[in-house]
């Protein structure tokens, strides 16, 4: 698959912008701050409805603009679909596909596939939990685009049972009968947790297949790219003690209601929930130690880099086996990232993302791209896109 079609109105800093694209690689150069990320950011968009630099939409519309528009003409066997976004913030997606209106906007993901590189991956490594997490659900939607619908009830389940504890906890604070006292305004406690049991264990089902399924192309992607250190490995924590052994959806939901009731009381004084994949992790090792905190520049960058590596080559196995139709690749797009890797790693990652489909760059200098992968070039300036000869 490739996107023959980019357009942007009123995305980040482009009033409007449009990009034709062809097979094989379109690198984008110009100085930072010109817009070259927004556009590829765009890109990242219509397959995901996120952004991989900023964690809500408002962002995305340009300043004095109500909403951005983020259009794309998909390619996949010869056939093209085109899809539209539009971002309008506080408010819900909308999409339409070949220009018809779908009810609800995730209808429309599956149709642009990407794996997107760029140096905020970093925090993959070094960062929070939730950075984890995130990459693991959005992959997850990625290759089963049913889990967009699965992730949003799981959270809506989290958020309300959120404020349930938290209410409780407020109207319980100083009361002589203390969390007991309490029991007698949490009437519908018991629902949310059947709901959350059964939306988290939906969602722990998918991020165990998912996690087994990266392993070994993530070991073998690390290798490549830094193979002097120790081998790379993942699994997954759960906050459920002895979750992460099965990935049968009926009995996660057991465990999951079990450590629910167990830790009622704590929730309750704490007036958070405590339970669920919103607790999960993932947890990267170099070797028998954790990669997080101990792991060199380089080994960061590698491990961040062998992820996203690992994330096309599920992808692509998932096309060509039939998961989703045709046998294309997803689109790989890597942002400003060879500034940072040293000769060796740019080599290697230049090497993968030859043998894609289509790949799109972008660079401040010319310099940075790898002779392996020139191929159409775009020079941007504020506002401007001029194709190079």
């Amino acid at each position: 698959m490739y996107l023959s079609r980019l357009a942007v109105t009123d995305f980040r800093s482009w009033p409007s912008a449009e990009l034709t694209l062809e097979r094989g690689v379109t690198v984008l150069v110009g100085p930072n701050g010109v817009g070259k990320t927004n556009l590829v950011e765009a890109a990242g968009y219509l397959a995901t409805f996120s952004s991989h630099r900023v964690a809500t939409d408002a962002p995305l519309v340009r300043r004095g603009a109500d909403a951005a528009i983020v259009r794309g003409t998909a390619v996949r066997d010869g056939r093209e679909l085109s899809v539209e976004v539009q971002i309008t913030p506080g408010k819900a997606n909308r999409a339409r596909v070949n220009r018809s209106p779908v009810p609800r906007a995730r209808e429309a993901l599956g149709i642009v596939r990407t794996v997107l590189f760029a140096p905020e991956d970093l925090a993959l490594v070094r960062g929070d939990p939730g950075e984890r997490r995130r990459f693991l659900d959005e992959l997850l939607v990625s290759r089963w685009p049913r889990y967009a619908g699965v992730r949003a009830d799981y959270e809506r389940v989290v958020r309300q049972r959120s404020a349930l504890l938290k209410t409780a906890r407020t109207r319980g604070a100083g009361s002589r009968g203390g969390v007991d006292a309490r029991f007698s305004e949490l009437g519908t406690l018991d629902v949310w947790d059947g709901h959350l049991a059964h939306h988290g264990a939906e969602l722990l089902a998918g991020r165990l297949r998912l996690v087994a399924e990266l392993a070994r192309p993530l070991a073998g992607a690390y290798a490549e790219l830094a193979p002097e250190s120790a081998p790379a490995a993942i699994d997954y924590r759960a906050s459920v003690p002895d979750v992460a052994a099965t990935d049968d959806q009926e009995v996660l939901e057991d465990a999951l209601a079990a450590a629910l009731a167990a830790a009622r009381r704590q929730e309750i004084e704490r007036g958070v929930c405590l339970v669920g994949p919103h607790r999960d992790d993932l947890e990267l090792r170099l070797g028998e130690g954790p990669a997080k905190g101990y792991a060199s520049h380089g080994e960061s960058w590698s491990f961040a880099l062998a992820l996203r590596l690992a994330s096309f080559d599920l992808l692509r196995a998932d096309v060509s086996g039939g998961v989703h139709g045709g046998s294309t690749d997803p689109i790989l797009v890597l942002d400003d990232v060879f500034a940072e890797l040293d000769t060796r790693r740019r080599r290697a990652l230049a090497g993968r993302a030859s043998g894609a489909e289509q790949v799109l760059v972008t660079a401040a200098v010319p310099d940075d791209v790898p002779d392996t992968l020139r191929g159409a070039w775009f020079e941007v300036t504020p506002g401007e896109l001029r194709q190079r000869g």
